[in-house]
Order: structure tokens, then C-alpha cells, then sequence
């Protein structure tokens, strides 16, 4: 059964940074592409960023080109977000999850608040 543990997440400021860590089991984590989603207050979920599974590519949504850099650890079976400069839009539950492939069953995600 895959399991994906999503942790990081917080409240911040504007401005402020956060790095997003997701535990995988239950794969062979190194033959999937993943990516972070999230889901803000009334919006529906969305991509935010996709990395290959040997990390040798990565994809972001227009809105967090620049601020935000995933990545991945293979040997953890961990995927990462770094996200710089954030802002209150970012605030949302963020999530892991395959890319490019089905989607495996939601995890819990994490919170990220944004805010003054």
C-alpha cells in the first residue's frame, strides 16, 4: 500500500520561506515522476511543481516559477519544495503525489499559511 507523508509546512510572512518534505513508501520511489499539488480555501487542486523520476527534469506552474524548487532524494525516498518569497495565494494545503502517471490515494497533506 502506498503511504505519502507530507511535513513542513507552517505559518509564515509574506516574504518568508518554507521547505516542504514527503516520505513515500510502499513504490519503488525512483521509477516515478512526482509532484507537489496543493489546494487553496475554495479552489480546486492544483500542480504546483513536477519532477522526473531521476530528477534530471522539473516543471512549475507559472505562479511559482522562480520562487519555488523541488527536488528529490532517491535514496530517501523523499521529494522536496523549496519555496522562497512566499505569498498569501500560496496559502494551501500542499500535497505529494505521482506525476505523470495515475495518482496514487491523497496523502494528509500540509498546511501552509501565508500571512501577517
Amino acid at each position: 500500500q502506498v503511504q505519502l507523508v507530507e511535513s513542513g509546512g507552517g505559518l509564515v510572512q509574506p516574504g518568508g520561506s518554507l521547505r516542504l518534505s514527503c516520505v513515500v513508501s510502499g513504490i519503488i520511489f525512483r521509477f516515478y515522476g512526482m509532484g507537489w499539488y496543493r489546494q487553496g480555501p475554495g479552489k480546486e487542486r492544483e500542480l504546483v511543481a513536477g519532477i522526473t523520476s531521476g530528477g534530471s527534469k522539473t516543471n512549475y506552474a507559472d505562479s511559482v516559477k522562480g520562487r519555488f524548487t523541488i527536488s528529490r532524494d532517491n535514496a530517501k525516498n523523499t521529494v522536496y519544495l523549496q519555496m522562497n518569497s512566499l505569498k498569501s495565494e500560496d496559502t494551501a494545503v500542499y500535497y505529494c503525489n505521482s506525476w505523470g502517471s495515475s495518482r496514487f490515494s491523497w496523502g494528509q497533506g500540509t498546511q501552509v499559511t501565508v500571512s501577517s
